[in-house]
């Protein structure tokens, strides 16, 4: 019988609104710029829409990490080891988590994810495919170090970071979380991580600004929630869904822009928009096997091992916690 625990380590008001959202959500809409994290999206209604995301003809990374998963998972399996304990940092939905777990022979699995009704609920539909497997969800901002409970077995730990989630944040910001996700998984862990790489400009744009429109309705839920859990008067309807190609940073973006001047409030604070100004929502970079290589070994870890499709579309790396050194 699976042991399922869950654990809730996110801030909450008496209210139940999360404190880092309010703070973040305030701050982001006060700068010149305007500009909220992309982890905010993942309420219920946006963890639902980015799994229809990724079954559109469009999005081409979810297909294609499948297709790795299931083909070198037994190369993945042996490098790793038997007796683990997975840890998946941002979980959502784990539908890919089978084909992995499927092939390692595992202590226990812990998902981390920030939209608690969304990590119960694929936790346990897991639970009913591994029936012998202790599952121990944690509703935490990965984002932040997270200390692992004590309920969990203390062993070679594998970190697990599908979907190309890296590429959400800025260089600088994507080395702090996995050195956090090193100092989360110890000494004797390894990390396995998929990364989205460089290809024609057209094909990214159309990954993020579908023709269905599900990645529009996605963006837009976020001013959804604000309005919902903030106490937001947005006009969600006067914004439009805007993805684009930034060549300087090697990254799609995605906006949301006024179409009139706009005024609103958000926690009884107000805030005014130019027609054509955008609040900036989420960043997707694009890397060469080089530069992922360079971003993982910034960060404490060692690769050693990569996987890629014949497209070279997406890559998946494995890699060792780098051992601290005294000396160069």
């Amino acid at each position: 019988m699976a042991m399922h625990a869950d654990l809730k380590l996110v801030e909450q008001d008496e209210g139940g609104v999360d404190l880092a959202f309010r703070a973040e959500v305030l701050q982001g809409l006060s700068e010149r710029q305007k500009a909220i994290p992309a982890r905010w999206f993942y309420d219920m209604t946006g963890s639902e829409l980015f799994e229809e995301i990724t079954r559109l003809p469009e999005y081409y990374p979810s297909r294609v990490e499948t297709r790795l998963l299931e083909t070198h998972g037994g190369e993945i399996a042996e490098l790793v080891g038997p007796g683990v304990v997975v840890v998946e940092f941002g979980s959502g939905s784990s539908v890919k988590t089978p084909l992995l777990l499927r092939e390692l022979t595992c202590t226990a699995y812990v998902p981390l994810d920030i939209s608690g009704e969304f990590l119960r609920q694929s936790s346990r539909q897991l639970a009913a495919k591994f029936p012998e497997l202790a599952i121990l969800p944690i509703e935490a901002n990965f984002m932040q170090p997270v200390r692992l409970p004590g309920s969990v077995p203390d062993v070679a730990r594998l970190g697990f970071f599908p979907g190309s989630t890296i590429g959400n944040m800025v260089p600088q910001t994507a080395i702090d979380l996995l050195r956090s996700m090193r100092d989360t998984l110890g000494d004797r862990s390894q990390i396995l991580i998929g990364i989205d790489r460089h290809k024609d400009v057209d094909r990214l744009v159309a990954a993020y600004d579908d023709a269905q429109g599900v990645t529009a309705r996605f963006n837009l839920n976020l001013l959804d929630r604000i309005n919902r859990e903030l106490e937001g008067t947005i006009p969600c309807e006067r914004f439009r869904h805007a993805a684009r190609w930034n060549p300087e940073w090697s990254r799609i973006e995605m906006h949301l822009e006024a179409l009139d001047d706009l005024s609103f409030t958000v926690c009884g604070r107000a805030v005014r928009m130019r027609r054509g100004e955008t609040i900036h929502t989420e960043n997707s970079h694009k890397y060469t096997p080089d530069q992922a290589r360079l971003l993982l070994q910034a960060s404490g870890w060692t690769p050693i091992e990569t996987w890629s499709d014949p497209a070279d579309d997406f890559m998946l790396v494995l890699a060792d916690a780098t051992l601290h050194r005294s000396a160069p």
